[in-house]
Parts: C-alpha cells; structure tokens; sequence
C-alpha cells in the first residue's frame, strides 16, 4: 500500500518523464521543420501562435472562434456516446448472461463489428443528413469497444459467485444488481474509455466529410484546403487535448464509482 508521501513522489516522476518526453518531441518537430522547411510542416512557434488566435479570434471566413467549434464537435460526441452506451450496456450484460441471447444477437453483431465506422459516413449522412449522421458514426465507434468489454466482464465472473448468490436465495433481477452488474464496471469503464479515443476519431472524419454548422473537424479539413497548415495543427492539438480530457474524466469517474460499490 502506498504512503501519501510515495504518492507524491510517483505524481512528481510522471510528471518530470511526461515533461521531458514532450521536450524532446517538441525539439524534433523543430529540427525536421526547420530542416526541411515543407508548408505542411510548420514549426512549434508558429502552430502555437495559430492555437491562441484560433480561441481569442474569430475565423475571417466562419466567423466561429474554436470555443463554438469544439462546442459543436463535443455535442455530437457526447449525444452519440450516450445512445451509444444505453444500447451497449443492457445489450452486452443480456449477452453475457444469456447463452440464447449471445447466440441469437452474436452473428448480427460479427457481421457489423468489423465494419470501421467511417465506412458508415456516406450512408449515414445520405439517410440522417449532415446534423445526425455524425451522430451515428460516433455511436458506432463507441458502441462495439463497450459491448465487447461488458460481454467480456460478464463472461469472466467467477461461476462460484452467482452460484453463492443462488444459493441465498437471490432471484434475476438481484444477481444483475448484486453480482453482475457490479462486477462488469471495470470491463464497462475500459470499453468507454477505449470507445471514446475511437469515437473522438469517428467525429473528426464525419465532420470533414458530412458535417455542417461548425466543428474542429470540419475547422481542420478548412484549414488544409486553404493552405493554413500551422491552423490546421492547431485544430490537430484541440482534438488530441480533448481526447485526453475525456479519457482522463472516464478514469476519475471509474476510480469515484468503483470506490462507492467497494470495488477498490
């Protein structure tokens, strides 16, 4: 068991290699853009400059500041992770529980797990147009990584554990609440996480492609087309530091409720 002083001391370490590493990443973007002096590679300093104006001014051509993309793009990612995760979560839990379930809904389920979610973009926007369609993509992206993990928690209770339960006298809907359930919440939070990186991909592609009324993803197929590349690395930067907020939110969200149900 770690001391709060041994506590600090790993934060403090994480915190001095994840410095150096960003450093020496930094000083090789530099030394290849300064070398090679392409449009497309522009330097540190100069994709810096573009991130601030992109939040403190508004683009001549959209009259949108980043803030009102990133509103945008966060809207469609949330809503699609969240149908996404009210379908998934019952649906793997039946699956993993039921073997007459798992068999009626696996093969559907094969046949549309291998398909990558921006294949659906063309469809999706043809049949929910440029507002829901990248909807869709993200509750695609984020929906298989949660299905697969709740099914896997599911599948890897210990078979001792609902035995015990039955033998108390525990009926269904109890041992989904009192064992199941419960169990699964590690495997469920590792599928949102891994769900949300994906679906942090899924809205990007879909914006550049379908979506209309702003979004950093449409904000960086702009940007490319235009020639702005030091713009467009900036939106590149937006959308890797919110993927890295809502992965990180997850992991708060999954110590704070598996320390409420003593998992931890």
């Amino acid at each position: 068991m770690y001391t709060r002083e041994d506590r600090w001391q790993l934060w403090l370490r994480t915190i001095i290699i994840t410095l150096i590493s960003l450093t020496i990443f930094v000083a090789v973007w530099w030394i290849i853009s300064d070398f090679l002096k392409l449009d497309y590679i522009p330097p540190p300093d100069s994709v810096y400059r573009a991130f601030i104006d992109a939040f403190s001014r508004a683009d001549p051509t959209t009259g949108r500041v980043m803030w009102d993309n990133i509103a945008a793009s966060l809207q469609r990612v949330v809503l699609g992770f969240i149908l996404a995760f009210v379908v998934a979560v019952p649906l793997g839990l039946l699956m993993g529980f039921s073997k007459t379930a798992d068999d009626f809904a696996k093969p559907i389920v094969e046949v549309f797990r291998p398909i990558p979610p921006i294949a659906w973009v063309p469809i999706t926007a043809i049949a929910l147009g440029a507002v829901l369609g990248p909807v869709a993509v993200v509750f695609i992206g984020v929906f298989f990584p949660v299905l697969s993990n709740v099914i896997f928690g599911v599948k890897s209770i210990d078979p001792i554990l609902p035995d015990a339960a039955r033998t108390l006298g525990a009926k269904r809907p109890s041992m989904f609440s009192k064992v199941i359930f419960p169990y699964t919440i590690p495997y469920i939070m590792t599928g949102i996480r891994i769900g949300l990186g994906i679906g942090w991909m899924c809205i990007v592609a879909a914006e550049m492609i379908i979506a209309q009324g702003g979004g950093v993803g449409q904000y960086i197929i702009f940007k490319n087309e235009i020639g702005q590349y030091d713009y467009m690395f900036a939106g590149m930067i937006v959308i890797a530091i919110l993927g890295l907020l809502t992965t990180e939110l997850s992991g708060v969200v999954e110590r704070r409720v598996s320390k409420w149900m003593g998992l931890k």
